[in-house]
């Protein structure tokens, strides 16, 4: 069965893991065209964000008093690994592929993975899973077209 902390973790770490490393991504390849420049920014996220965000679960729970400590434990690392995983699995795609084809590749992967998310939350809640998809898409979008923007600004700036 699978608990609530476990939930928390696992939805955390795949939308923080798909949205922050495609953000970073998109910027990164827009600003830079650099694939070793992508890759450690993937790299850095699966290890960096993923111990941050792992960190923030645990405070965030703990600071709620109604959790046990290992409710809190779970959720922590399930966060870890999930994020982990999720901003990881962006590095095949870079390694895999010419750095121009890697991103769009990972733009798709990284849509569907929070549509079945989405999908999935929405059918536990008895919700509409057309709105809810709809409404996760359009933020993970702005994200990554916000980033492929300022991406081009800070080269242009920087460059």
């Amino acid at each position: 069965m699978i608990t609530h902390s476990i939930k928390t973790g696992l939805s955390f770490g795949l939308t923080s893991g798909v949205i922050t490393t495609l953000g970073l991504m998109v910027g990164l390849e827009s600003g830079t065209q650099s694939k070793p420049v992508v890759l450690g920014g993937i790299l850095t996220i699966a290890i960096a964000d993923a111990f941050s965000d792992a960190l923030g679960i645990h405070m965030s729970e703990e600071s709620e008093s109604t959790h046990t400590s290992r409710e809190i434990w779970e959720s922590t690392v399930f966060t870890f690994f999930s994020k982990f995983f999720f901003s990881g699995i962006f590095v095949i795609p870079v390694v895999t592929l010419d750095l121009s084809t890697a991103v769009i590749v990972s733009v798709v992967l990284g849509l569907v993975l929070i549509a079945i998310a989405s999908y999935i939350m929405a059918r536990q809640q008895d919700a509409s899973a057309w709105k809810i998809i709809a409404e996760h898409l359009a933020v993970t979008a702005v994200v990554i077209v916000a980033a492929h923007y300022v991406g081009h600004l800070v080269a242009v700036v920087c460059g």
